[in-house]
Order: structure tokens, then sequence, then C-alpha cells
């Protein structure tokens, strides 16, 4: 029998936060990019590491620090479970098997019971399928939730996708240089949901 997601769900399964139903989906990549993902062995081998851009040189990293995104990930929501104290949270954390909702619909679900949603971006990032979860959302949800979502990418990164996201769907766009500008910023839009909601400018959530 299929899983139904819903807020009570998320909630049930995330620790416990100051504000608890305050539910914040923070979606990106798991692992760090890495130019071995793409390129031959004997491309690789034609390739002058040294000669390369500092930025390039980041994408030949060995293997063994693939987990990187998902790292940066973890402290972002840590981060903000703490100050402002609301329950971020990775479709990890919800523990849906793939095999009774696949990943995409899972990530619709969570973007649609979640106050806000954040597509986070590192330069690092194996962006691959956080694009096509990203379309989905977006093509699902931007007409009713489009205000509860941001896509914050680093500065290094550029996209058609997300060029056309920002004006397809009016989407909101910020970038970053450090991680401390990252959670900034991500704390200042999830303070501005929360003053919306109790305004009355945005529904508040049950």
């Amino acid at each position: 029998m299929p899983v139904e997601i819903t807020r009570e769900l998320i909630a049930d399964r995330l620790g416990r936060v100051t504000y608890d139903r305050f539910l914040f989906y923070l979606m990106g990549p798991y692992k760090s990019f890495n130019l071995n993902y793409v390129l031959s062995e004997e491309d690789r081998r034609e390739i002058d590491i040294d000669d390369l851009p500092g930025p390039l040189r980041r994408l030949f990293r060995n293997k063994d620090d693939i987990n990187a995104a998902q790292a940066l990930l973890r402290r972002v929501q840590g981060e903000l479970r703490t100050d402002p104290g609301v329950n971020a949270f990775l479709a990890l954390d919800v523990d849906i098997d793939t095999d009774d909702v696949d990943a995409v619909t899972q990530s619709i679900e969570y973007a649609r019971c979640s106050n806000a949603t954040a597509f986070v971006v590192p330069f690092l990032g194996h962006n691959f399928g956080v694009g096509e979860e990203a379309g989905s959302i977006l093509e699902n949800l931007a007409a009713t939730h489009g205000e509860r979502l941001i896509f914050v990418h680093e500065d290094d990164v550029t996209s058609a996708m997300i060029r056309s996201a920002s004006v397809r769907w009016d989407l909101r766009v910020e970038t970053y240089e450090t991680e401390d500008e990252l959670v900034a910023k991500l704390r200042r839009f999830a303070g501005g949901i929360m003053h919306r909601e109790r305004r009355g400018e945005l529904d508040q959530l049950e």
C-alpha cells in the first residue's frame, strides 16, 4: 500500500526543534560532482590538471570526497534547526522507501507539505538528479507554492535551467559565495515566510 506523505508524517519522523510545525525542505545534490563521472580514462590522461583554472581543478577531487555535497546540506540543516529553530529536513530523514513512493513524487509531496523549500546547488554538486526533481516540483507547485520556493546556487554555478526557472516560474534565485552567506540567506527566507504567515499574507499550514 502506498505511503501517504503528510505534514504529520514528516514532523513525526524528525527531531524536536523550537518551531516543530515549520517544515523547511532542503534539496540538493548528495554527491559532489567529479569529472570522472563524465570523462573517460583516456580523456583524463590528456588533461594536465595543474594547467586548469582553480574551479575546474576542484572537479578532479578524489572520489573519497564525493559526499562533501551531502555534508554541506547536513551542516546547513543543523544551523537552521538551531537558529531560528525551524524543522529543516532532507528527503533521507523521512525515510520512505523509493519502492513505495518514487523519489520525484516524494520531493513534490515534501515541498507541498513544507512551509518553505530551498534548492541548494553548490559548485561541486552532482546536480543532474536535482535539476530533474526541481523541475518536477516547479511544474507541479510553482502556481500554488511559488512564494515558498527559493533556488540558492554558488556563484560559480551557471545553468540554463536556473535562468529559465527564474523567468518561466518567477522563481526567487539567490547566489552565495560562502557557507555562512548561504545559511544567512536561508535564515532570512525562512524568517520572511514565518512573518508573512503570521500576518496572513500566506496561509498557515496545519
